[in-house]
């Protein structure tokens, strides 16, 4: 039996069960040795801007350790540079990174399937073209924020191929480099493609890029050697909201919400339309879904208390958001609140949960 399938609360253990392992994985000594070591080795700080379905996970699928991207997810990949608080985390984190002698590197993505429309981006109604033309859009706001020269913050469109879990690059013309046609012995050439794809691009982030791309073909070998069977419709069960879930690797488990968009009681209604046809399609038991709010901080007094508060306001707005517009949905809640250290991933969850 899947963890789709099993009751609500065997479900919910089972999420925060993953959550401690990763959390021992991610502060063992291993990994935090893998972690300084490749950042003494590709020093670009990595963010990614991607949708909230849970099968875009980017270090997973180039074989980066875990902390090393920054990801910010919404529906669809839907941004806007202009919303006053993703502003605020996109630019202090570029200005950290900056300050600190990095330059960076944006990804902005896309998501769908060849196989079939219907496992592409729900976001965008499974229009690939839509989807690419939003995020031209994006990458020409994030050239008026941070420079169109490229010296220090160098946005690129990157599609992600799901049923292969591949990665696209747009170069600065009509030119797309797909790694899913790249052959075995072809990686040799990556740096030249890489660098005829973006002449502008600082040597040492090309460098870094090539990291990724050279991970994601090993990646591509590896998913097509398992005979995996694609995941063709969504089988989502919890809806997650704020940032720090990086523990979740499953796919279609869960709908991630970054708190973004000035209206997030659409990516949260959307979600919660998704939970609803899941249940009355069979694809999930129809005996509870799961709400989960995280909200990181960095230091412990006023940061981590700020984090509770700011936690229980996202769960709180996200329920009553629920329950105003699916009233018959409501009642199969089960709402948690949780704060994550950035510096252990550990996930600590608040008291008064249902």
């Amino acid at each position: 039996m899947t963890v789709q399938h099993g009751p609500i609360r065997e479900r919910i253990d089972w999420v925060f069960d993953l959550a401690r392992r990763h959390t021992a994985e991610f502060r063992s000594p291993e990994a935090c040795l893998a972690r300084e070591l490749y950042l003494s080795r590709h020093p670009t700080a990595i963010v990614v801007l991607k949708c909230m379905d849970g099968r875009i996970n980017v270090p997973v699928v180039t074989g980066t350790p875990p902390g090393i991207i920054q990801p910010l997810r919404n529906l669809g990949g839907m941004f806007d540079l202009g919303w006053p608080y993703l502003g605020e985390v996109l630019g202090s984190h570029v200005q950290k990174m900056v300050a600190n002698g990095k330059r960076v590197l944006i990804l902005i993505t896309y998501h769908f399937s060849r196989g079939s429309v219907q496992r592409g981006c729900a976001g965008f109604g499974y229009d690939t073209n839509a989807a690419i033309a939003f995020t031209h859009r994006i990458k020409d706001q994030a050239e008026q924020i941070f420079g169109r020269d490229h010296a220090t913050v160098y946005p690129l469109i990157c599609g992600f191929e799901t049923d292969e879990e591949a990665l696209l690059l747009h170069g600065c013309g009509d030119e797309v480099l797909d790694l899913s046609l790249v052959g075995v012995g072809e990686g040799d050439a990556l740096p030249r493609r890489v660098a005829e794809l973006y002449p502008d691009m600082p040597e040492q982030v090309q460098v870094d890029l090539l990291r990724l791309l050279q991970g994601n073909l090993k990646w591509i070998a590896k998913v097509r050697g398992s005979q995996r069977a694609l995941e063709i419709e969504h089988r989502e069960w919890m809806i997650c909201l704020g940032r720090g879930f990086d523990f979740l690797h499953t796919p279609n488990l869960a709908l991630i919400i970054g708190p973004y968009s000035p209206d997030l009681a659409d990516p949260i209604h959307k979600a919660a339309g998704i939970i609803e046809n899941n249940m009355q399609a069979g694809r999930i038991p129809d005996d509870g879904f799961l709400l989960l709010a995280s909200v990181p901080y960095e230091e412990i007094g006023p940061d981590r208390a700020r984090a509770e508060l700011k936690s229980s306001f996202l769960a709180d707005f996200a329920a009553d958001v629920i329950r105003s517009r699916f009233p018959q949905l409501a009642p199969k809640m089960h709402c948690r609140k949780a704060i994550l250290s950035w510096r252990s991933r550990e996930l600590d969850l608040l008291p008064d949960a249902d």
